[in-house]
């Protein structure tokens, strides 16, 4: 998968996730692909960019690359 792709897919979960959730979707992104992220040493930086969000986000894409170390997503 290429960055632009997890950026389509980072956009789609911001701008879907429910009113006042969309940190969490984003930490939720990061724990879903953090695996892939990590193996194919794509940045965070350049996923929130090609998702188009606010660049301020890249932070939070990270926290959920980090905890995708030790937990599983649900959904």
């Amino acid at each position: 998968m290429s960055i632009t792709e997890l950026g389509d897919i980072l956009r789609k979960m911001y701008t879907n996730a429910p009113d006042k959730e969309q940190a969490t979707f984003i930490h939720l992104f990061g724990i879903k692909y953090g695996e892939l992220i990590l193996k194919n040493n794509y940045s965070a930086s350049e996923i929130v960019k090609a998702s188009g969000i606010n660049d301020s986000y890249k932070t939070e894409v990270r926290k959920g690359i980090n905890l995708s170390k030790y937990v599983i997503s649900k959904i």
